[in-house]
């Protein structure tokens, strides 16, 4: 299982013309073949009118479910450099497809690599990448002389509060990276002389944008 990864929190678009050729890529979100292929189906749909859909997707943590295609481009100019993009990224569970609309001019085996490889980096651009990283649920409870002290360790080391709960005592659930759950349990023991009971609650993946909190279960 892997501590931290890339991958595409919201799917976008990204367009390059060369030499009259449009490149038009449309990057997706991903966790099955299943829904990569019909991704595929939906551009191709979308798309019925354009020379080529060139297609690379990598699926799975340990990239289970890795292709790519040229559709009818030289092979080797198309689906691999595209695919290699993502994998140079490091980005997980994410599939591409890049149209062409051929302009009338031959862009050359070179001219075409670079193409379908710049159309994929603006389609990354264009979507919303974001790292998860594994982490752990902590159910802290302490009373209320303890709390200023657990917030201030968890806003330290910017552990954040998920939820809480004020009733004769308090009860916080921290989210914290699974690497670092040990020495903020130690902190919290130690900064409240052992009155906090913490409690392990679940295991999951987390990220943080734009101050928000995402968690997901992979």
């Amino acid at each position: 299982m892997l501590e931290q990864y890339k991958t595409i929190m919201e799917g976008g678009t990204g367009e390059i013309t060369e030499k009259k050729s449009r490149f038009i890529a449309t990057v997706r979100p991903v966790s099955t073949e299943e829904e990569a292929l019909a991704f595929l189906e939906e551009m191709k749909k979308k798309y019925w009118d354009a020379r080529h859909n060139c297609y690379a997707y990598s699926i799975g943590l340990n990239r289970e479910f890795t292709r790519c295609s040229d559709d009818g481009e030289p092979s080797g100019t198309a689906g691999r450099p595209m695919l290699d993009v993502l994998l140079g990224e490091e980005i997980y569970n994410v599939a591409v497809v890049v149209t062409r609309y051929f302009g009338g001019v031959l862009l050359g085996t070179g001219g075409l690599v670079r193409a379908y490889s710049k159309a994929v980096q603006e389609g990354l651009a264009g979507s919303r990448v974001i790292e998860k990283k594994r982490g752990i649920t902590l159910k802290v409870t302490t009373d209320y002389t303890g709390i200023g002290k657990i917030q201030y360790i968890a806003g330290e080391r910017n552990v954040p509060v998920v939820d809480s709960e004020y009733t004769d005592k308090v009860i916080l659930k921290l989210l914290v990276e699974s690497g670092a759950a040990e020495e903020l349990q130690k902190a919290i023991t130690e900064g409240t002389n052992g009155r906090a009971a913490i409690e392990k609650e679940s295991e999951l993946y987390f990220a943080v944008l734009e101050g928000k909190v995402y968690t997901f279960e992979n």
